[in-house]
């Protein structure tokens, strides 16, 4: 991240530390049951530090000066670019019911209405978890992402949302990364893994792939020739892991 926004999210980060413990006026309650995400317990990923992460920019960069959620797979068929633990610290969950539903779009409109206009409403599960459109903040300026995680804080907050957060990939999603692990492993990668529940994903995209899996990058003949042989395949895995699959 520059050197230049780094006050700006320290600033913000603060701002989001003083308001985690309480609702804004004007934000309703969340009734219902399941966890809440003031703290993160088992190991999941709270929304305050949620916040905490995206503003800091964890993860790197995009590669064009736009923030990109920490760990972010690349879409299907195209690999990361860096290694390391294929895990991630899933969401936690929380509130369901509609209090929680019209938190939750409050605070996705109003990052829509601060900078970054292709955000999606949050999937909502019946066990409080919730999964988010990633992509929107991966693609959009670092800049309007840090306008957007402080003008939409207090809702983003009240509504126990980790905007670029994942919960684990439920089975179907699973089961569509293993057909195209399998599938590439072959087609020349012996070494692709199959996914899991605790593998990080991108709404829309899938598992993608990752280079300690992989002979080479994706211009490799290898890699090109299974990419191709496994496309309608890698696709069904992308279809799969949609915000409206997910909310099936």
């Amino acid at each position: 991240m520059r050197i230049g926004l780094l006050t700006v999210a320290a600033l913000a980060v603060a701002a989001l530390t003083a308001c985690s413990s309480s609702s804004s006026p004007g934000v309703p309650s969340l009734g219902g049951t399941g966890q809440a995400t003031g703290t993160a317990a088992g190991g999941c990923l709270s929304a305050s530090a949620g916040l905490d992460q995206l503003t800091q920019g964890e993860g790197g960069g995009d590669g064009k000066g736009g923030a990109k959620p920490s760990g972010a797979p690349e879409q299907s068929g195209v690999p990361q670019t860096s290694g390391g633990d294929l895990g991630y610290q899933p969401t936690c969950a929380g509130a369901t019911g509609d209090a929680r539903k019209n938190a939750l779009h409050a605070a996705a409109d109003c990052i829509r209405q601060h900078g970054i206009p292709t955000y999606k409403d949050p999937v909502l599960t019946a066990d409080g978890h919730v999964f988010t459109d990633a992509r929107s903040l991966h693609d959009a300026e670092e800049t309007a992402v840090l306008a957007a995680a402080d003008a939409c804080k207090d809702l983003i907050v009240a509504a126990q949302l980790v905007p670029d957060g994942q919960a684990p990939a439920p089975p179907k999603l699973v089961q569509a990364g293993v057909k195209s692990a399998q599938c590439m492993r072959a087609n020349g990668l012996p070494n692709f893994r199959d996914p899991n529940a605790n593998d990080l994903f991108t709404p829309g995209h899938g598992f993608g792939m990752h280079p300690e899996d992989l002979p080479g990058d994706k211009s490799d003949p290898t890699v090109q020739h299974a990419l191709e042989t496994c496309r309608p395949i890698l696709d069904a895995e992308a279809r799969a892991s949609s915000l409206g699959s997910l909310a099936e």
